[in-house]
């Protein structure tokens, strides 16, 4: 029989994995408890029914308390640097940590050709160690074009519509309407799972260089 820590535990990178329940591992285990016991009482209601927003509500609450936490590591808010001008005076660029890339396209985000999202799951410690790969997705590709491909996140949603974590449409309707001046020729995504150490040096001596060949003058990061 397992304890209730074995248990908790098994849902972030275990027997149980779940992604989009992985934040019960960081709960204490009455914080679990509790967590679970709410969330069957809500299956109950909805199955008579009854509120059926509530368990959705209660599982983002659950994630807000986990991830609202403090940290191992502390950042900066706000911009990394003024952009200096307005944005529809801009031209814009967006870099994401979600893992697309273009179909077809080579290499792939964790290096390794015809990779599902199951074998990107179980070996996410290995690519935790990894160099990160850059992956350029042309402004003219369509966002059923692109894949995606994340051993850290659930990506049901994002394979349902890639705008939810690669807001490439969303931005191309901001330039048709003259709200951005110009959106970038290339957009980027990597796998943020990945050596952070790695990440800060190819960022410095690779991807820098790139995206300022681009003439971008304000990017859009959404992490993931």
């Amino acid at each position: 029989m397992e304890t209730m820590k074995e248990f908790k535990d098994a849902f972030s990178y275990g027997e149980r994995t779940n992604l989009n329940f992985k934040f019960i591992a960081h709960m204490s285990e009455e914080e679990a408890a509790d967590f679970i016991e709410k969330s069957f009482d809500l299956m109950n209601d909805l199955l008579n029914g009854q509120h059926p927003e509530a368990l959705q509500q209660h599982i983002i609450y659950g994630q807000k308390k986990v991830y609202s936490k403090p940290g191992k590591y502390s950042y900066e808010t706000g911009p990394f640097h003024p952009l200096g001008k307005k944005v529809h005076e801009a031209s814009i660029g967006l870099c994401t940590s979600s893992g697309h890339f273009l179909k077809g396209d080579d290499p792939r985000p964790l290096g390794v050709d015809k990779m599902d999202q199951e074998e990107a799951i179980n070996r996410i410690g290995e690519f935790l160690k990894e160099k990160p790969q850059l992956s350029a997705i042309p402004k003219t590709a369509g966002i059923d074009d692109l894949k995606v491909r994340h051993g850290g996140y659930d990506i049901s949603g994002a394979e349902i519509d890639g705008n939810i974590t690669f807001p490439m449409e969303r931005l191309k309707e901001l330039e048709n309407e003259k709200l951005i001046r110009k959106l970038s020729d290339d957009l980027y995504s990597f796998v943020g799972a990945c050596s952070q150490g790695a990440l800060k040096k190819v960022l410095k001596t690779h991807w820098i260089d790139k995206i300022k060949a681009q003439r971008i003058e304000g990017m859009i990061l959404v992490p993931v």
